[in-house]
C-alpha cells in the first residue's frame, strides 16, 4: 500500500503508551535516529497502526510531507501563534521549512530562520523569509544577538 508513516515506534508497554501519550515513550525508536537507519527505500517494514493509507490523489512526495507538516502545525499551535507575532525557526531543514510555511499561513509577521547551510537559507529566502541567519561561524552569544535584533525589525 501507499502510506504515510508516523516515524516513531513506541514500546506500547510503558505507562506513557498505556495512557495514550505514546509520543513520550522513553523507548521510542525513530527512523533515521541511531541505531535505526532511515526509511529512504522503496519498501520498509513498519507497524500498520502507524501507517496511514494515502488517497489516490495524494502523491508519495506529498505523503512524505505529512509528518514534517504535522510537526510544524503542532509547534505553531503550542506557541499559540497569531498574526503579527514574530517567530524564530532554528534550522531550515524539512521541518524548519514546513514551520516557515505554517507560520506564514498563521499570519506571522516576522519570521527569522537560522541554519549552518547557506543553500537551506536560500530556500527559506525564496519562501519569503527576510531574516535568514547563517550561524556556522557565530558564537552562541552572537546568534542570540542577531535573532534579538531581527525580532526588533
Amino acid at each position: 500500500d501507499r502510506v504515510a508513516m508516523e516515524p516513531g515506534i513506541p514500546c506500547r508497554c510503558c505507562s506513557q503508551c498505556k495512557t495514550g501519550t505514546y509520543n513520550l515513550c522513553p523507548e521510542m525508536q525513530f527512523f533515521a535516529t541511531p541505531p535505526v537507519h532511515g526509511s529512504l527505500s522503496q519498501f520498509v517494514v513498519h507497524p500498520s497502526d502507524f501507517c496511514f493509507k494515502l488517497p489516490e490523489n495524494v502523491s508519495l512526495e506529498e505523503g512524505a510531507m505529512c509528518e514534517p507538516l504535522s510537526v510544524a502545525v503542532h509547534a505553531c499551535n503550542r506557541v499559540d501563534l497569531k498574526p503579527s507575532h514574530s517567530i524564530a525557526v532554528l534550522g531550515a531543514g524539512p521541518i524548519g521549512l514546513c514551520s516557515i510555511l505554517v507560520a506564514q499561513a498563521y499570519g506571522a509577521s516576522n519570521i527569522i530562520v537560522t541554519d549552518m547551510v547557506e543553500s537551506r537559507l536560500d530556500i527559506a529566502r525564496k519562501l519569503g523569509v527576510k531574516s535568514a541567519i547563517n550561524i556556522s561561524s557565530l558564537t552562541n552569544e552572537q546568534v542570540i544577538e542577531k535573532i534579538t535584533n531581527a525580532v526588533k525589525v
